[in-house]
C-alpha cells in the first residue's frame, strides 16, 4: 500500500520505497494528468503520439531531486515514465530545493512537478512529492485520488520510455532552473537594504540540495559575505537526519560565534525547512522566526493581511498579526492545509513550528531558503539582532515561551487506545489549570483559561506521542509538559 503523508509518500529506500513502486506512482500521476487537463488528447495530437511522434500540446510536468541515495535516478524513472505516457518532463540539472521546484512549476506552467526527496528524514529513506500546477503540496483530494490510481494498476508493469528516446523526441528537456528561482526571491527581497548593511553569514546546507542555492544566492544576489559549511553531497548526512534543530546546529552556531558574524542560516535536506542561529550563536526558534517574519513585513514592509499556522505552533504569531489589525486562522498540521489559505490570497504568512514558511506572492509550499532571507532582511533594516528585536516585542505582547519533545509509549497500540480514552473524557485540569476547550482537529489541543497550551499528537513514524506546549514562563511550560508525560502513559 502507498499512503501520501502530510508532506508526499515516503519509504525506506529498497522496501518501500523501490523503482517499481515509483514507476507506479508516476503512472499514476500522468493519468491523473491526461484526465484532469485539456490536452487535446482526442485530437490529432494523440494520434501523433501513438505513432512514436511528440504532440505539439502535451502536458508539462517538473522533475526534481534532492541529495540522498540514488534519488537522480528515481527521478529519471519518473521522467522515463511520464515519456512513456505522453507527459513531457522538465527535468533538474542538478539536485534541486523543493521551493526551487515549486516554483518551476508555476514559472514554466506545468500541470505539476515532482521531486524526489524525503526532507528531512533520515537517510536510509526517500519519497515522492507531487505538487499539483499550483505549485505547492497536494490536497488530501488529490493524494488520495493517486493512492486509488495506485490501487487499482496492482502489480501490472508500468512502461518506461529510453532516455535517448525521450531527450530526441522531445518528451524529456534537462533545465536549470536557478535564475529563475534566484530572480523569483531577489522580487520578494529588499536587495538595496541588505546591500547597504555589508553582512556577514554562516549557511549550512547540511549536505542537501540547498547547497548550490543558498550560499551563491547570497553572494551572488546580495553581496553578503559567506561562511559555508556542509556544502558537500553525502547521502548518509554525516550520520545523523538533516533537519535544523538546536543540537543539529550547534557547528553552525559555533561558525557565527567564532567569526563574530551576524547571522546563521540552515536548511534540511530539501530545503523547505529553517534553521536560524542569531549573533553569539542563539538558536532562534522556528515558532520566533515566524513571528518575527510577520512582525518585519507588516511593521517595515507596511504589508496587510492574515496569518495562518498550524494547530500546534505558537501563538506568537497570533499577537503579533493582532497588533497589526489582523486575524489569524489555525489548521491541521501539514503545508498543504496553510498552502491552501495562501493561495486564496487573504494570507500575508503561513508556518508551522516544524520549520515551514512562506509568503503572499511566492509558492503556496514552504521555503526554508526565503525563510532565512527575510530574517536577514529584518537584520539588515532594524540594524538590531533578532534577539533584540524578539525581546522588544515580548515587552509589548507577552512572553510565549514553548516547546516539543517526544513521549514513548511501549507499544503501538497503546496510542489507538489513548486517543479513544481522550475523545471519550478528556481532562478538564491539567498542571493546576482549568482547560477552557479542547481542539481535536489534528490530535488533542488543551486550551487553558490562562491562555497557555498542551498538545499531543501520534508521532505516525514511531511508538510515540509528540508533545507540544506554550506558556508564559518557563516554570509554567514544564509543569504542562509533566502533565502531559502523565497523559501518554495514560495517567489521567
Amino acid at each position: 500500500m502507498i499512503k501520501f503523508g502530510t508532506s508526499g509518500w515516503r519509504g525506506v529506500i529498497s522496501d518501500e520505497f523501490t523503482f517499481a513502486n515509483v514507476r507506479r506512482v508516476a503512472h499514476a500521476a500522468a493519468g491523473s494528468v491526461k484526465e484532469s487537463v485539456d490536452v487535446g488528447y482526442n485530437s490529432d495530437d494523440y494520434r501523433q503520439f501513438l505513432k512514436g511522434a511528440a504532440p505539439s500540446r502535451v502536458p508539462t510536468v517538473v522533475v526534481g531531486y534532492d541529495t540522498r541515495f540514488q534519488s537522480e535516478d528515481f527521478a529519471r524513472e519518473v521522467a522515463a515514465v511520464f515519456a512513456a505516457d505522453g507527459v513531457r518532463t522538465l527535468f533538474s540539472a542538478s539536485d534541486l530545493p523543493t521551493p526551487a521546484a515549486a516554483w518551476a512549476v508555476l514559472a514554466h506552467k506545468a500541470v505539476g512537478g515532482v521531486m524526489i526527496t524525503a526532507s528531512h528524514n533520515q537517510s536510509h529513506y526517500n519519497g515522492l512529492k507531487w505538487m499539483p500546477y499550483w505549485g505547492g503540496a497536494a490536497s488530501p483530494t488529490v493524494t488520495g485520488e493517486l493512492e486509488r490510481r495506485v490501487d487499482l494498476l496492482g502489480e501490472h508493469a508500468v512502461k518506461t520510455m529510453p532516455e535517448e528516446r525521450a531527450v530526441k523526441e522531445s518528451w524529456f528537456e534537462t533545465v536549470d532552473f536557478r535564475k529563475s528561482y534566484f530572480d523569483q526571491l531577489e522580487s520578494l527581497l529588499d536587495v538595496k537594504a541588505i546591500r547597504k548593511a555589508k553582512l556577514s553569514v554562516a549557511v549550512d546546507a547540511m549536505h542537501g540540495s540547498g547547497r548550490l542555492y543558498l550560499r551563491p544566492f547570497l553572494e551572488e544576489r546580495l553581496g553578503v559575505t559567506v561562511a559555508a559549511i556542509r556544502e558537500n553531497r553525502d547521502v548518509l548526512f554525516g550520520g545523523a537526519s538533516p533537519e535544523p534543530s538546536p543540537e543539529a546546529s550547534a557547528p553552525l552556531a559555533e561558525l557565527v560565534k567564532k567569526g563574530k558574524l551576524d547571522l546563521g542560516l540552515a536548511c534540511d535536506g530539501d530545503a523547505d525547512r529553517f534553521g536560524v542561529i542569531d549573533a553569539g550563536g542563539e538558536w532562534i526558534s522556528p515558532n520566533d522566526v515566524i513571528a518575527l517574519a510577520y512582525e518585519h513585513l507588516a511593521a517595515r514592509r507596511g504589508l496587510k493581511g492574515k496569518a495562518a499556522r498550524s494547530v500546534m505552533t505558537s501563538h506568537f504569531v497570533d499577537a503579533v498579526a493582532k497588533s497589526h489589525g489582523s486575524e489569524t486562522r489555525e489548521t491541521p498540521v501539514g503545508f498543504k492545509f496553510l498552502g491552501e489559505l495562501l493561495r486564496t490570497g487573504q494570507f500575508l504568512l503561513a508556518g508551522e513550528e516544524s520549520g515551514g514558511l512562506s509568503i503572499r506572492g511566492h509558492v503556496p509550499e514552504k521555503d526554508g531558503i526565503l525563510a532565512g532571507l527575510l530574517m536577514l532582511e529584518m537584520v539588515a533594516c532594524e540594524g538590531k539582532t533578532l534577539t533584540a528585536v524578539r525581546e522588544r516585542l515580548h515587552k509589548k505582547l507577552g512572553h510565549f515561551h514553548n516547546a516539543r519533545v517526544s513521549q514513548p509509549v511501549e507499544r503501538v497500540r497503546q496510542i489507538s487506545e489513548l486517543e479513544g480514552r481522550l475523545r471519550a473524557k478528556p481532562p478538564l485540569e491539567l498542571a493546576g489549570g482549568s482547560v477552557w476547550r479542547v481542539d481535536q482537529s489534528d490530535g488533542f489541543k488543551f486550551i487553558l483559561r490562562d491562555g497557555s497550551w498542551l498538545g499531543l499528537r501520534s508521532s505516525g513514524t514511531e511508538s510515540a506521542f509528540r508533545l507540544y506546549a506554550e506558556a508564559s514562563t518557563p516554570k509554567r511550560l514544564h509543569e504542562l509538559l509533566d502533565a502531559g508525560r502523565k497523559l501518554a502513559q495514560g495517567k489521567f
